[in-house]
C-alpha cells in the first residue's frame, strides 16, 4: 500500500515542532487588525445594527411568507464587509469576521500545505506519518483532559466511523487496525454537518458566519449548549442517522472541552475547525497553568445549583 504523499521527513519535523511549541505561539493576533468598515468592537456591540444596515443593500427577498423558517434562520449577509468573497472555500485558512486572516503566526506558516480539515486532525497524528491509529486518538483525548472512559469511547466511535472512508483513497479493503488516513480525510466528511468544511476539506467562511447569524440570537459571540443543539437540529438531513449521531458527538465534545459559563465562544469554535485550539489546550495543561474552560465534575455538581448559564 502506498502511504500518503505528505509522509516525508520535512513534514515530520513540522509536526514535531508543533508538539513542542509553547502556549503563547498559539494565540491569534486580534490586536491591531483593521476591521474596516466596521471595527471589531463595533461589530460585537452593534452586530444587529450592522446586519440591518446591510439589508438595505440587498435587492431580493431573504425570506418567503409561506416558508417562515427562512425568516427564523437568517443569513450573515454582511460577511463580505470583513472577508473577501466569503462563499469561496479557503484551502488552508479558517477566517472569521473577527479574525479575517485566520490563525496567524507560526502555526499558519508551518501548516499552509495542509487543508483546514487536515489541520483539524493533525493533533492526533502522534507519530507524524499521516496515519492516525486508535491509540493516537486515545492519547490525544487524554492530553486534552478527558478521562479514560471517554477517551476510549471517543477513539472507538471515531475510528469505527471514519477509518474506512479515508482508507478508500488507497484500497477498497478495510484497514484491519481501523487507522485513519490524513491525506484522504476529506472522504470522512458526513452529512447533517454545519457546512463549514466543503467536500474537499476547505473552510467556507460564509457557512461559519451563518451559524452565528442563525443561532446566536443575542449577538453574544458565543453559542450555548441549547443553541448548539438547535444548530444540530437545524442541520439534520433526511434519512441520515450516521450524520445526526456524528454531529451530536462532535459538537457535544466541543462543548465539553471549550464551554465557559455554558457557552462556546465564536473564536474557540473557529480554532476548533483549524485545529489550533487543541494545541492551546494541551500546552495550557502541560505548562502548569491548566485549561480554565470545559465541563468537569465540579460543573456537574453546579448544574443543580443553577450556576451554569444555559
Amino acid at each position: 500500500m502506498r502511504l500518503p504523499s505528505h509522509s516525508t521527513s520535512g513534514v515530520n519535523d513540522v509536526i514535531s515542532q508543533l508538539h513542542q511549541k509553547p502556549l503563547d505561539s498559539w494565540q491569534t493576533h486580534a490586536d491591531g487588525i483593521n476591521m474596516s468598515p466596521i471595527s471589531i468592537a463595533e461589530s460585537n456591540n452593534s452586530s444587529s445594527t450592522a446586519h440591518d444596515d446591510a439589508l438595505g443593500n440587498v435587492n431580493f427577498d431573504l425570506s418567503a411568507a409561506k416558508a417562515p423558517i427562512t425568516a427564523q434562520r437568517r443569513q450573515a449577509i454582511d460577511t463580505e464587509a470583513y472577508i473577501e468573497r466569503p462563499a469561496i472555500g479557503r484551502a488552508n485558512l479558517a477566517p472569521s469576521t473577527t479574525h479575517p486572516n485566520g490563525s496567524e503566526g507560526w502555526y499558519a506558516d508551518k501548516l499552509k500545505d495542509y487543508s483546514v480539515l487536515q489541520q483539524h486532525v493533525l493533533f492526533w497524528d502522534r507519530d507524524n506519518d499521516g496515519v492516525i491509529w486508535p491509540v493516537d486518538t486515545y492519547v490525544g483525548f487524554r492530553e486534552l483532559g478527558f478521562n479514560i472512559f471517554f477517551s476510549i469511547l471517543a477513539a472507538t466511535i471515531i475510528h469505527f466511523g471514519f477509518s474506512y472512508p479515508t482508507r478508500l483513497g488507497y484500497s477498497y479493503i478495510p484497514d484491519m487496525f481501523f487507522r485513519i488516513y490524513v491525506g484522504t480525510i476529506h472522504k470522512a466528511k458526513h452529512g447533517s454537518d454545519s457546512g463549514a468544511y466543503d467536500r474537499e476539506g476547505r473552510f467556507v467562511p460564509q457557512a461559519f458566519e451563518d451559524m452565528f447569524a442563525r443561532y446566536d440570537l443575542r449577538n453574544e459571540g458565543a453559542l450555548s449548549g441549547r443553541q448548539l443543539f438547535g444548530l444540530i437540529k437545524g442541520n439534520r438531513l433526511a434519512v441520515d442517522p450516521f450524520g445526526w449521531f456524528a454531529a451530536v458527538f462532535e459538537f457535544g465534545t466541543t462543548w465539553l472541552l471549550l464551554q465557559q459559563d455554558g457557552k462556546v465562544s465564536k473564536e474557540d469554535l473557529r480554532q476548533t475547525y483549524d485545529g489550533s485550539v487543541f494545541w492551546r489546550v494541551r500546552e495550557a495543561r502541560q505548562n502548569g497553568k491548566g485549561w480554565d474552560k470545559g465541563f468537569g465534575l465540579r460543573d456537574l455538581a453546579n448544574v443543580g445549583n443553577k450556576k451554569l448559564k444555559q
